[in-house]
């Protein structure tokens, strides 16, 4: 199995495995999602640490069927031969409606194959209301061409 784009990364090909990424995550199909990894994949999300694919089909599951109306943007950081770094941002409401804005960084590692072997995401979370929200397109599905990346501000 692989997916392209295939390391090494160009800029044009960092920034289109991240959009593939962020569009996969916003369709919110966890078994869809875990098919860019490796079966051997180790994730560490916040302080949970994470091995293989039927654990990160697992770990999306519960996390989407707690964090409601999820809304995602990645922002290529960085990139070098196999590795990439985004930063990102996401809204997502409880199930009593109160609504966070949650934001990070990742570091990814691929195989030769284009499949991500390694994934580490630091992550925050605010408290914000309805009226803050900024990604208000129709969800789940990917971000509209004509929403922008993320702004440059932290919040």
């Amino acid at each position: 199995m692989s997916r392209p784009p295939f390391p090494p990364f160009t800029e044009a090909t960092a920034r289109q495995k991240v959009r593939m990424a962020e569009d996969a995550w916003n369709d919110r199909d966890p078994e869809r999602v875990a098919l860019a990894y490796t079966e051997d994949s180790q994730w560490r999300n916040r302080g949970e640490f994470i091995q293989g694919r039927a654990a990160i089909v697992a770990f999306l599951t519960r996390k989407w069927a707690t964090e409601l109306d999820y809304r995602l943007i990645k922002d290529l950081h960085a990139f070098t031969d196999a590795h990439i770094a985004v930063r990102f941002r996401y809204e997502w409401r409880d199930a009593a409606g109160q609504w966070r804005r949650s934001f990070g960084n990742e570091n990814w590692e691929f195989d030769g194959a284009g499949l991500m072997r390694r994934r580490e995401a630091s992550i925050n979370d605010v408290l914000i209301n309805a009226a803050e929200r900024q990604f208000l397109w129709p969800a789940p599905g990917p971000r509209p061409a004509d929403i922008p990346d993320l702004p440059r501000t932290p919040f």
